[in-house]
């Protein structure tokens, strides 16, 4: 049920105004002054508070001040018998969500409150998916190998330097790459991410530069390329083993110059990137065979970053255990569940070929086929699929 504070200082407003919400299914607590409707709310959550303007000891702007200090997510509605123009200006530009005059409009009321509560939620919301976020980008682990990884990133994080992560699938390249950007002077810019192997080669060039209207059969309107998407911030360059050799040219230019030139176009358009690229395959062996050009490797390895194996860290496997349980926990809503030593043993005897990725899943599923707790017997029967 959604809470309501109402604050004013005539009883009769505030009990009609509890009726009235009340009948609507919201739960209203009251408050005659300001003091008071403070004091409530050092300890109370309220999804929007109503407040009139005109009170005595404190008036309503003065609450709203303080409101945005205690509450500053708690949409406000000012509230006022005496109310003109320059009122109500003055208080959304303090930050009330709606002014409304006395005497009150009932159709009014109840519609500014609902638009009131959906913002509400759209601040919970958005609060709960940044936590998600935050706790996506992070590198478990205390093994030598992954701490090497963590302070090569400390170290060059704040520069805008190129760096090359090189290691198997499903050991974290990506992570490190949005770490890299997240500790970066462009952290307020775009993250653009490029998948290189999922993207056709034909359409590569398209997808990196942008093309102008009719540059080819379904170039229906002008689009913007990857590179400049991500100006201003970071390219992640995902898989580029495996991009085309003509399309490996045109990013050896870029990086060469910092000018893209849309598909179909003659001008040259100024990009501000900070290129960050990643593979699994030995580019050395890629270059031998000419499937990738030795001149765009040194351009991209002015940093390399080498991230191991899970294998290489199992010293690591109780610590990335507990975190993906207290994930996986909160993402279906059950409380977490515990794990026993003799489990753990048997997880770090594991050939994991998959890496995290793989370690993932794996947690993932002995969390929902286990009881209260995961077991030696649960990670024997179901760690590894059986034919």
């Amino acid at each position: 049920m959604s809470k309501v504070l109402v604050i004013d200082d005539e009883r009769s407003i505030r009990n009609t105004l509890k009726e009235i919400l009340e009948f609507e299914k919201y739960q209203v607590e009251l408050a005659e002054d300001g003091f008071k409707a403070l004091e409530i709310l050092k300890i109370n959550d309220f999804d929007v508070i109503l407040c009139d303007i005109k009170m005595p000891g404190m008036d309503g702007i003065e609450v709203l001040q303080k409101v945005e200090e205690i509450r500053p997510d708690t949409p406000v509605i000012m509230i006022s018998g005496h109310g003109n123009i320059d009122t109500a200006v003055e208080a959304i530009k303090k930050g009330a969500f709606d002014f409304i005059e006395k005497p009150l409009d009932l159709n009014r009321l109840l519609i500014t409150l609902r638009n009131a509560m959906d913002k509400s939620s759209l601040i919970s919301e958005t609060r709960v998916l940044r936590k998600k976020v935050s706790k996506s980008v992070d590198i478990v682990g205390n093994s030598t190998a992954i701490q090497k990884v963590k302070d090569m990133i400390d170290r060059v994080a704040g520069t805008d330097a190129r760096v090359l992560i090189t290691g198997s699938n499903g050991t974290g390249k990506e992570l490190v790459a949005r770490l890299l950007h997240e500790k970066s002077n462009r952290v307020e810019g775009p993250f653009v991410e490029v998948n290189c192997a999922a993207i056709p080669s034909e359409l590569i060039e398209s997808e990196l530069f942008g093309h102008e209207k009719g540059a080819f059969t379904s170039a229906i309107k002008q689009r913007k390329g990857k590179f400049e998407q991500a100006s201003g911030g970071t390219i992640f360059l995902d898989e580029i083993g495996d991009m085309s050799l003509s399309a490996q040219a045109k990013v050896l230019r870029v990086l060469q110059e910092s000018v893209i030139t849309r598909v179909g176009a003659d001008s040259q358009i100024k990009v501000d990137v900070r290129v960050i690229a990643a593979t699994n395959k030995n580019l050395s062996r890629e270059i031998e065979l000419n499937h990738f050009r030795e001149d765009l490797y040194h351009r991209l390895s002015v940093i390399l970053i080498h991230v191991p194996e899970l294998n290489d860290r199992i010293e690591d496997i109780p610590l990335l255990c507990d975190y993906f349980i207290d994930l996986i926990c909160s993402e279906y809503g059950i409380p977490v569940k515990a794990i026993e030593q003799a489990a753990l043993v048997e997880l770090q005897n594991i050939r994991w070929t998959g890496n995290i990725r793989e370690f993932r899943n794996v947690v993932e599923r002995l969390i929902i086929l286990c009881d209260k707790s995961i077991t030696r017997e649960d990670v024997l029967n179901y760690a590894v699929p059986r034919n």
